[in-house]
């Protein structure tokens, strides 16, 4: 029975021993770790790439700003900062990159241009560069060839380029939806008003200089005027007659060249003849200047004489009466064949002298008939 109660006590323990088979389990225990191990290396890896993406994004933020340049920050399209807060120097900054911050660069002393869109005939811009003008229709092309009118109401064609300098870049940025566009309207306003003013022959030839001075102040007024926070530095201006009517032009060039010749000469001659007359008048002055000095020197010479023989005068007047008279009348009988004087007596008489003379008479003329 114990043999038997053994067995029945013992019996069980080979069922006991079933799950032996267990060890056929490690093989998914080795996958799962394998996986765990994966996984865990995987997300290591995502956790350094997205670190290195964050350095990246916000490394993204720096940027640089020129030596001629102002930056602005615009966070969700408002300025960081208040007035001259919110403009960046030159050098290194940093903002969020986009979209949450943008970046607006502002050249300041940089001079900008811009060009007038009105006024000119179409032509490319190739064409524009090398000079060559296309050729003229039979007239003008509404819509396509652009003009203005002088006050003379003639139609020329002009253009203008404007140079510029922002000096308040916040509101040349934030007050318009684009600063640049209304410069362009303003010098096209400029280009039509100040053509209206002036004549073609102004405009053309004989005031370009006023004309484009005139237009850079019309742009210069409305600028100020609108607060567009720049300064005008330069304007030029390019005028041509309608391509359509360069002969006349040209004639009309001709004839005024003709006429800017004569005056010329008529100047020239003038000049010519004002020089000389300049130059007699001098000359006459001159030589009045001179006979005046000898004349008054000669009268102040006889003065100083008379003045040395008063005395002598004042002795015996009626010896340097005869003296003087006879110096005067030898004088006066130089060229005289024949001198006779008789002088008068110291007591004033008359002298009476006789004289008889027997002159040799004349001999006979040369071929005269004898008796």
């Amino acid at each position: 029975m114990s043999d038997e109660h053994d067995q029945h006590d013992h019996a069980p323990e080979p069922r006991a021993a079933a799950p032996a088979p267990a060890p056929l389990a490690a093989p998914e225990d080795a996958g799962s770790q394998a996986l765990a191990e994966a996984l865990r290396s995987s997300f290591a890896i995502v956790k350094f790439v997205m670190v290195v993406l964050v350095i990246i994004f916000f490394g993204s933020g720096f940027f640089q700003v020129g030596p001629q340049q102002k930056a602005i920050i615009l966070r969700f399209g408002k300025p960081v900062g208040q007035g001259q807060a919110a403009l960046l120097g030159p050098g290194l900054h940093w903002s969020f990159p986009y979209p949450i911050d943008e970046v607006v660069r502002i050249p300041i002393t940089e001079i900008q241009r811009v060009s007038s869109t009105i006024g000119w005939f179409a032509e490319t811009p190739e064409q524009e560069l090398s000079g060559n003008l296309p050729p003229p229709g039979p007239s003008l092309v509404p819509g396509v060839d652009g003009y203005v009118i002088t006050a003379d109401r003639n139609i020329i064609h002009t253009r203008a380029t404007l140079y510029y300098q922002v000096d308040e870049p916040i509101r040349y940025v934030f007050d318009f939806t684009s600063a640049s566009n209304t410069i362009q309207n303003a010098l096209n306003n400029a280009l039509l008003d100040t053509a209206a003013r002036f004549k073609v022959d102004d405009i053309l030839y004989s005031d370009v200089a006023g004309f484009q001075e005139a237009v850079q102040e019309r742009v210069s007024a409305l600028a100020d005027r609108e607060g567009l926070g720049i300064t005008v530095k330069q304007c030029n201006v390019e005028s041509i007659p309608p391509r359509q009517l360069k002969d006349v032009f040209d004639q009309v060039t001709e004839a005024r060249q003709n006429q800017n010749k004569v005056l010329d000469d008529a100047h020239s001659y003038e000049n010519q003849a004002t020089n000389s007359a300049d130059a007699q008048a001098a000359a006459i002055l001159s030589e009045a200047r001179s006979a005046r000095v000898l004349y008054v020197q000669s009268v102040q010479a006889d003065a100083k004489a008379f003045s040395a023989l008063l005395p002598n005068y004042e002795v015996n007047p009626g010896l340097f009466q005869q003296q003087k008279l006879v110096q005067v009348m030898g004088q006066a009988l130089t060229n005289a064949d024949f001198k006779a004087y008789l002088p008068t007596s110291a007591s004033g008489e008359p002298v009476e002298l006789r004289l008889m003379l027997n002159r040799e008479p004349p001999g006979p003329k040369a071929g005269a008939a004898g008796p």
